[in-house]
């Protein structure tokens, strides 16, 4: 592997901190990831939940969040790269965007959904963009959307595969049948489909995967299949450095294999979490009540809905495991302890 160029700074590791939202990847955590050489990356998936009016104002809260996030970030790490996770099923991804674009991103990484918006929200900025996908399929749709529309190609393509957390850009039963040696052979296509662009517009776009990369045999694994880096997210979960409540933390140390199931967001996408008390009401089929809706989702309509996902992951990042919706990836029972972020890099990178 070398080291990522994003615009004009060069990582040390090839590594970039997966998002996690809500409030789980904030900008202490990244900031500390990109003090130590790889990329961080905020969320900005409800990124406001914890500003005085976010019940009453959620869009300004989030806003204004963004812009204090990554100067908590800078203030750890003043020249290191740092950017922004922004789901495109957020009901206000394009304002998201745009103020990460204004807090000075280096990068705005874009999945749940394909971000056929992307280059116009960061046109004329220096901020550089990245789809993830999941499938060569969907690879291929949004490069060539780009290629036709704007004229231009990803900076940096995540792919990110079945093991990994949160919402799932997979059906359930394409995450029950796909195995490392078949879902290989899905990464070898895009990284395929990605070089035919690179070509075309006589340039070099790093390929990242993500998804189950937990150790340094996992790195070694996808750079036998020619990946460029490797992005990582459940794993600085369970750092000093991470943003959620310890006991969130403790959540995953103390989870077993068979804890982690994969469950139906309230949009019917499916994700993967931690078994607590919280979801096996909701997979019993029970109706929990909600709070008022905080706007996150576009395709959310909250009389319909057996959960709100925003109340869920806030409880969790919280502390209050047994009442929250604790997304991790297929690999979070490995946890064993509490680390550092310098400890979990050059674990990855031994």
């Amino acid at each position: 592997m070398k080291n990522l160029k994003i615009g004009e700074k060069i990582t040390r590791v090839p590594l970039i901190q997966g998002g996690m939202g809500v409030g789980v990847s904030l900008g202490r955590l990244a900031g500390t990831v990109a003090a130590e050489g790889g990329v961080g990356i905020i969320s900005t998936a409800q990124i406001g939940y914890r500003e005085a009016d976010f019940d009453q104002n959620p869009a300004g809260a989030n806003l204004r969040a963004i812009k204090s996030e990554m100067e908590k970030a800078r203030a750890i790490s003043p020249d290191g790269i740092i950017g922004y996770n922004v789901m495109t099923a957020l009901r206000e991804h394009a304002a998201h965007i745009k103020e990460a674009v204004r807090a000075g991103a280096d990068i705005i990484i874009s999945g749940a959904g394909l971000p056929t918006d992307l280059p116009a929200l960061t046109q004329g900025s220096k901020t550089r963009i990245a789809p993830i996908v999941s499938t060569d399929k969907s690879a291929n749709v949004i490069l060539k959307y780009w290629d036709k529309k704007y004229r231009r190609t990803a900076d940096l393509v995540v792919i990110e595969g079945p093991e990994a957390g949160g919402h799932l850009g997979f059906r359930r039963e394409e995450v029950e049948n796909y195995t490392t040696d078949s879902y290989a052979q899905e990464i070898r296509k895009i990284l395929e489909t990605v070089r035919t662009y690179a070509e075309k517009y006589k340039t070099r776009i790093p390929v990242v995967v993500a998804g189950g990369i937990y150790d340094s045999s996992d790195v070694e694994r996808v750079m036998a299949l020619g990946a460029d880096g490797v992005q990582v997210a459940t794993r600085f979960v369970t750092t000093e450095e991470c943003d959620a409540d310890i006991r969130y933390k403790e959540a995953y140390v103390n989870a077993s294999k068979d804890d982690i199931k994969i469950v139906k967001s309230p949009v019917g996408m499916p994700g993967r979490a931690i078994m607590n008390t919280f979801m096996r009401r909701v997979m019993s089929g029970e109706k929990i009540g909600h709070s008022p809706c905080h706007g996150c989702l576009a395709k959310c309509n909250p009389n319909e809905i057996p959960y709100c996902i925003t109340d869920g992951l806030i409880d969790a990042v919280r502390g209050n495991i047994e009442k929250g919706l604790l997304f991790c990836g297929a690999k979070a029972y490995r946890a064993e302890k509490i680390e550092t972020v310098r400890e979990v890099m050059q674990a990855l990178f031994a």
